[in-house]
């Protein structure tokens, strides 16, 4: 039993681990030199991120409230990843930041709760994790501590959050009361479609629709990604929204299956007006974070696509996007982070003429927008492909035909960015801008994913091994 709980609690314990070294390593304030502690955090990381590759095994822990699965164990070594990535991306900003390790236990606070979150068997567990992950996110939001937008960003979180955590606790509450029970082994069981129960469904698939930005509940999206610092800002369009992306794709399957007519028509009614929304606000958008704020919002619709389908296929199909949605934002992140750092510039009109002077890094981005707009052949192409093959399962042509319609649509604002890398005029483009090994590492990654995993198959053919 107690080598049980070492070896499935292996990707918290972990974790941990690194938090108290992290904590013993402020406390003792023994190394002075920032590279040292970024050197330092960046391999723990990928110490963290390796030992997820190790001793897996499927188990419950505490009577049912926590269990991990191959699944599970996939998800956690994702979100592990791109962590690790963001980290290297964020090389030069934290350089030259004050608070470096505080950074980091945040960071690692927020992923400690998404994990909890991920391998929950209760209703608890999973609202306790959810709390963890998202209060640090918060404070991280204010990471900028002497910019006023990183401060209005970290209360329009917290706000947001604390709202969206209320609705869905309400519905959970709703949920108890009616089936008598918080376990999702035992819930389905008790799910009869009444009245109450479907007012609790509506009520946590509202709190999930918060944190996914799902339109109408995505009004803080924008404005918390603008004023957040650009490692932040990754952090929650690719880590955060992927974590949810993942319970709400087990809660959905596995525990409101009996429901699942229900939740069709709920899922459809979003992605028309999320993928709308998405598209129409990127179009006008000139901050370059806002602009990946609304287009982070319509490739949630493309996800909600996934998940008509109902079934296996829907859910191999959603989680093998966001592999794909990882390399390909993080790359566009990457660079953005890199210019803000260097120049503090975070327009779109700024990047007038970039390929002059930063020819590779005018590629790098040009690339992760074609990804993003699924342009084959990236891998942004066939994570649309499978996506749109796994909605028409049900024969919703109507909806696969908007889909693929408003695919069109976004080429407009994704070509805007590369157009103003490649063609507009711009008397003095921008300075060739410097990065660290990290930083290139770490984009070099992201464009081996961008081009690689597209034609690899056999990422989405585990992915379906699991689920089947």
């Amino acid at each position: 039993m107690g080598n049980d709980f070492f070896i499935l609690m292996k990707p918290e314990l972990s974790l941990m681990l690194i938090i108290f070294i992290l904590l013993f390593l402020k406390i003792w304030d023994g190394i002075k030199e920032v590279s040292t502690l970024l050197m330092i955090a960046n391999v723990l990381l990928l110490a963290n991120f390796v030992a997820g590759f190790f001793l897996n095994k499927e188990g419950v822990l505490f009577s049912g409230m926590y269990h991990t699965t191959s699944l599970i164990a996939l998800e956690k070594n994702v979100l592990a990843f791109g962590t690790l990535l963001i980290s290297m991306m964020a090389w030069d900003w934290l350089k030259k930041h004050e608070h470096l390790l505080e950074f980091y236990i945040l960071i690692l606070s927020t992923l400690l709760g998404m994990n909890f979150m991920i391998s929950s068997g209760n209703f608890m567990m999973l609202y306790l994790g959810l709390e963890l992950s998202t209060i640090p996110l918060a404070a991280l939001c204010n990471f900028d501590l002497d910019k006023l937008k990183s401060s209005e960003a970290a209360l329009k979180m917290i706000m947001s959050s604390a709202f969206a955590s209320c609705i869905l606790l309400f519905g959970i509450s709703l949920l108890y009361g009616t089936t008598g029970s918080l376990a999702f082994s035992e819930m389905p069981a008790h799910l009869d479609g009444g009245m109450l129960q479907l007012l609790a469904f509506i009520f946590v698939f509202v709190g999930f629709a918060f944190k996914l930005s799902i339109v109408p509940f995505h009004f803080w999206t924008a404005d918390v990604y603008e004023g957040s610092p650009v490692a932040v800002t990754s952090y929650l369009s690719v880590i955060s929204k992927g974590a949810i992306v993942f319970v709400f794709v087990t809660t959905l399957l596995n525990l409101f299956g009996t429901l699942g007519t229900i939740w069709y028509h709920m899922l459809v009614i979003s992605i028309v007006m999320t993928i709308t929304v998405g598209n129409l606000f990127a179009m006008r958008q000139e901050n370059l974070k806002r602009f990946l704020a609304f287009s982070s919002i319509t490739q949630v619709g493309y996800i909600l696509l996934g998940l008509t389908n109902g079934g296996s296929a829907g859910s191999a199909a959603s989680i093998y996007f966001l592999i794909i949605y990882i390399f390909s934002n993080l790359a566009a992140f990457g660079i953005i982070g890199m210019v803000s750092v260097q120049t503090g510039k975070e327009n779109m009109s700024d990047f007038n003429g970039f390929y002059k002077k930063n020819p590779l890094l005018g590629w790098v981005l040009a690339l992760a927008m074609f990804s993003l707009a699924g342009i084959p052949p990236t891998a942004g192409f066939f994570g649309k492909m499978f996506l749109v093959t796994a909605g028409a399962v049900k024969g919703n042509y109507l909806l696969i035909t908007f889909a693929a319609l408003n695919m069109v649509v976004s080429l407009y604002y994704y070509l805007r960015v590369v157009k103003a890398i490649f063609v507009n005029p711009n008397e003095s483009p921008m300075e060739a801008i410097k990065g660290s090994w990290s930083v290139k590492i770490a984009l070099g990654i992201c464009m081996l994913g961008v081009i690689a995993t597209g034609f690899y198959s056999g990422i989405y053919d585990y992915i379906v091994s699991i689920l089947s």
